[in-house]
């Protein structure tokens, strides 16, 4: 008999979990770890909804089995192949019809099958409840060079535990943020992905994420985490000028030319005609330290009107001559002498 479980249990069962839904509504987002397992195209998708609107839902049922009959001995083949085992799990949008068809056929073939009561209508609620738990967010604030990315890793890497926005919206959040990086995800998947991660994190201990706006690149950070970000304490971490753009030039130094004019060109009104045509010629001369010099001056001019705006005083943590292990040693060493001597970070 098929099972049907509410989304916390479902999460949790056994099995490769399965997205019924069509590639469409598959790429705009998805639990993560499921299978993108078409019952209908996108098109035969549209041909069931136009059928149930004009016609009716029994009329619409009928097509569905219509397009489903031929499909099942090479769904069946295919689900063999990922579960070996026979047991799955089974998704589409409101734990309905899809998902009840496709089910239906695997369990006669052998397979011990779950859906998902609600369906991935259900996930996307449960993804809401995660964000809006209380979490002990530390943000780890600091102007663009200092190497804050590559600390967060090395304080993942000790132990600590670490949500990384940017990580998982394939961008690093500012005009050249998605210079050599995959393609970002939708929101509706980001926010997916955010969900995922801090539904495996420990609320009882504290969580670091990288100071960010409420964009990252084309990404929103879901409104009910980063109310909890603007309101949690904030460590700043400085560096020298000579090590930022050692930094830079680390992480940008090969990228395609013609992609860092662009993005160069996307900040002109920002960074003035003549720096922006200053900087691009010195793109084309290869001098990508000379470059860095010119858009820092933006982006601390940016950083510090952000913090004047605020009116936040952050505690300043200096890192100079420090590689990302031992930054992230020392802010744990902060991080714990506050907790432990005010109930605040120092």
């Amino acid at each position: 008999m098929v099972k049907r479980l509410e989304i916390a249990d479902f999460l949790a069962a056994p099995g490769p979990l399965l997205d019924v839904r069509s590639p469409g509504e598959y790429d705009q987002g998805y639990i993560p770890g499921a299978l993108s397992y078409p019952l209908f195209t996108n098109e035969e998708r549209a041909q069931v909804g136009i059928c149930y609107k004009h016609q009716g839902r029994d009329a619409a049922v009928e097509l569905g089995f219509d397009l489903l009959g031929p499909k099942l001995g090479n769904l069946v083949r295919q689900a063999k192949a990922i579960a070996p085992d026979r047991i799955l799990r089974v998704h589409c949008w409101r734990g309905g019809m899809r998902s009840g068809g496709v089910a239906w056929g695997l369990e006669m073939a052998g397979f011990q099958v779950t859906t998902l009561a609600g369906g991935y209508k259900s996930f996307r609620r449960w993804a809401r409840q995660v964000f809006s738990e209380p979490r002990q967010i530390i943000v780890l604030g600091g102007m663009t060079g200092t190497g804050k990315t590559q600390i967060l890793h090395a304080l993942a890497a000790q132990g600590e535990q670490v949500l990384d926005l940017e990580g998982l919206a394939n961008h690093r959040g500012s005009s050249f943020g998605n210079l050599d990086l995959p393609p970002q995800p939708s929101t509706e998947h980001f926010e997916n992905l955010i969900s995922d991660r801090l539904s495996h994190l420990d609320p009882t201990r504290p969580v670091w994420i990288e100071a960010e706006s409420k964009r990252v690149g084309t990404c929103r950070v879901p409104p009910e985490l980063f109310q909890q970000m603007e309101a949690a304490p904030t460590l700043e971490i400085v560096r020298p000028l000579a090590e930022r753009l050692d930094i830079l030039v680390a992480v940008y130094g090969e990228t395609n030319r013609a992609g860092l004019i662009a993005a160069t060109e996307r900040i002109r009104k920002r960074l003035g005609g003549q720096r922006t045509q200053q900087a691009v010629e010195l793109i084309r001369q290869e001098s990508p330290r000379e470059v860095c010099k010119i858009v820092l001056d933006y982006y601390d001019r940016t950083y510090r009107y952000d913090l004047e705006r605020r009116q936040k005083v952050i505690p300043q943590v200096d890192i100079t001559g420090l590689d990302a292990p031992a930054a992230a040693a020392l802010l744990i060493e902060k991080a714990a002498f506050g907790a432990t001597t005010s109930g605040a970070l120092p």
